[in-house]
């Protein structure tokens, strides 16, 4: 089990709380990811692709709030169009993690949408298709970019990207894309008419306070 001291752990548990679960399948997703951070299991993976079989992700999804577009890259192992992300590292935050694999991964600053700062929207508990299948626990933050600064990518991990909007998003067959990905859009949809415009996001603990602290 978790020990008092545990403060990273402490931490996932407190960003997870402040999370309002979209739907049924996001609560069980949640219940199921902080009973596994609690318990004391290894969170981090150590060694690719599996060890050990469920581990926590950093997805972050980047929108172009004047073009209202989304960015998705076509994933070279998954097979599919993704958000960008990675592995949190051990000893990492995931905000930090977002932070390294945007610049890794796109070339840019992360720079966190008004919509939600520097918290997590989502989050999904999700088992990876072919070899080396295990389970990623992926908190999903929203970023905002300028899709003209977005002028190159890491071709080792991404055959391609592309900007879409919303609509065509949720548009996409759900095989093609990641199996969550047509939920997150409905949410962040839901999100972006919820807060009215030039609104900061609340902090992780005033969030949580406001839904009086149950979860």
């Amino acid at each position: 089990m978790m020990s008092p001291n545990d403060q990273p752990r402490a931490h996932l548990l407190e960003l997870l709380s402040a999370i309002e679960p979209w739907d049924d399948l996001e609560r069980t997703h949640l219940e199921s990811a902080a009973q596994w951070i609690a318990s004391g299991a290894p969170i981090h993976r150590v060694r690719k692709p599996d060890v050990p079989a469920m581990h926590l992700v950093s997805y972050f999804v980047v929108r172009d709030d004047t073009r209202g577009q989304v960015l998705l890259v076509a994933h070279r192992k998954a097979g599919l169009w993704l958000p960008a992300g990675g592995h949190v590292e051990p000893g990492e935050d995931p905000w930090a993690s977002v932070i390294r694999e945007c610049s890794e991964e796109l070339g840019i600053e992360a720079v966190a949408s008004p919509i939600t700062g520097e918290h997590p929207l989502f989050l999904t508990v999700t088992r990876t298709r072919g070899q080396g299948s295990h389970t990623d626990v992926s908190m999903w933050y929203l970023l905002h970019a300028d899709a003209h600064s977005i002028t190159s990518y890491d071709e080792g991990e991404f055959s391609a990207i592309r900007w879409l909007t919303d609509e065509q998003v949720l548009a996409e067959p759900a095989e093609l894309l990641d199996p969550h990905m047509h939920r997150f859009t409905r949410k962040m949809q839901h999100a972006r008419t919820a807060r009215p415009h030039g609104q900061r996001p609340p902090s992780v603990r005033s969030a949580a306070q406001s839904r009086g602290g149950d979860r």
